[in-house]
């Protein structure tokens, strides 16, 4: 059975709202229902690349696709300038844009596009956020991944807060769609209109990041700010700090905090935090094994990607991929301590950006910190500081550099601190 018609035959009989957008409350049927452009001179195993958001034309038109068994590659408009990247990275034939369809003329082929095409699956090709070195294009057998969606799991009222080309935002919609849930689509993602929206629509779980978060608590309203309807907030697509989880966690007792984790590569995980104020996961799911070499996390999961199509693959001959994520075990859980790539060496001695930052956080009218190394012809490498300040905030340099010789060894103390505003990606993310 083709998946609209599933999904019609789950949505049957149901009167509440599936998607609420633009002040529009639309049941499944009104998605369902409603014109759609004409698809004709898309063929099943094209590599289409759909530019939109989780409104009714995209997501039908996204379900439409499914069900052409084309290989689809979600882009929004808020990465326009890399869109060409993206096209000859994909090997994008058609794009869908503005309700208008557009056929590139190219002969170039892909093996693993062609390993989709010949099974006469659906597959999907997502984009790497690109901070160390150019987007890797990710291409999973879309047929496949929509099968964990099969086992029918509870619903909250959500709102979709990670984007259309993101994993988590997609795995977001389609739970919403496969559960008979509700699945709110914010007019913006700033952190006004995102709250806004929540009190407007009784949201229920808001997944969403450590940057927003911290930003949430900028205004020091957040108690009047964060509705009561709302049950969890998730975060996860960066690393969150202990400070802000605590101040959270004690403005708002009744919510429950939750971390994820996942990677597009490896599909998505099931997460499971310690407690709401703990930085510690498990990491499991059905056909996914976890192992800790030198503490870096390895990932083997039967979801995973079928690899790369714009570099080589990055799994063993066992299928273990790893994680690049340094990790501190107990008991079988995991804290995400930092990135291999960052760690930071000061004359032999090691640590990661996160232990300075961490400590940046509780200085009084510090919103964001970022550590970095720079190179020393004495001790290889010194810490820098890049800190932005809480609106209308003044800090004494010098109080601050003695805060951290009061707080941090010696070797950890940052030997340049620059205020400055640091930048947050569209994905809300600090970059």
């Amino acid at each position: 059975m083709q998946l609209v018609e599933r999904l019609k035959k789950i949505w049957l009989n149901t009167n509440y709202p599936f998607l609420i957008s633009k002040n529009r409350k639309l049941k499944f049927s009104d998605i369902t229902n409603q014109n759609s452009i004409d698809l004709n001179i898309i063929q099943q195993g094209d590599v289409v690349a759909l530019i939109g958001d989780f409104n009714p034309e995209t997501i039908l038109i996204l379900l439409k696709l499914i069900d052409m068994r084309v290989v689809i590659v979600p882009l929004t408009t808020e990465t326009e300038n890399q869109h060409k990247y993206f096209f000859e990275s994909a090997y994008v034939n058609v794009i869908i844009k503005n309700n208008k369809v557009i056929r590139l003329k190219h002969n170039k082929k892909h093996n693993l596009i062609e390993k989709i095409k010949k099974l006469n699956n659906s597959g999907l090709i997502l984009f790497s956020s690109g901070t160390t070195g150019k987007p890797k294009a990710i291409l999973h057998d879309l047929t496949r991944f929509l099968k964990r969606f099969e086992t029918p799991r509870p619903a909250l009222r959500t709102i979709n807060f990670l984007l259309f080309d993101h994993i988590g935002g997609l795995n977001s919609l389609f739970h919403t769609l496969f559960n008979k849930g509700t699945v709110v689509a914010p007019g913006e993602r700033s952190v006004e209109n995102i709250l806004q929206t929540c009190r407007q629509f009784n949201v229920e779980l808001l997944p969403t990041t450590p940057t927003f978060l911290r930003m949430m608590l900028i205004g020091g309203s957040i108690k009047r700010k964060v509705p009561k309807s709302l049950k969890i907030i998730t975060y996860g697509t960066e690393k969150m700090d202990q400070v802000t989880l605590n101040s959270l966690c004690k403005l708002l007792p009744n919510i429950d905090f939750r971390q994820t984790y996942g990677m597009s590569e490896c599909g998505i995980l099931r997460v499971k935090s310690k407690s709401r104020n703990n930085l510690y996961i498990k990491i499991g799911g059905e056909g996914i094994k976890t192992k800790v070499i030198k503490n870096i996390l390895y990932i083997q999961s039967k979801s995973r990607m079928l690899g790369y199509l714009n570099v080589p693959s990055p799994f063993d001959t066992k299928g273990w991929f790893n994680t690049g994520d340094i990790v501190d075990e107990k008991d079988g859980f995991y804290k995400i301590v930092g990135r291999a790539n960052e760690i930071i060496n000061v004359g032999g001695l090691k640590f990661m950006p996160l232990e300075v930052e961490q400590v940046a956080l509780s200085f009084p009218g510090i919103l964001f910190a970022k550590a970095y190394p720079k190179n020393n012809p004495i001790t290889t490498q010194h810490v820098e500081m890049s800190v932005q300040t809480k609106q209308s905030q003044q800090i004494d340099k010098k109080t601050l550099i003695n805060f951290f010789n009061a707080k941090l060894p010696k070797h950890m103390v940052p030997k340049r601190i620059t205020f400055e505003k640091i930048d947050i990606g569209h994905r809300l993310k600090r970059a």
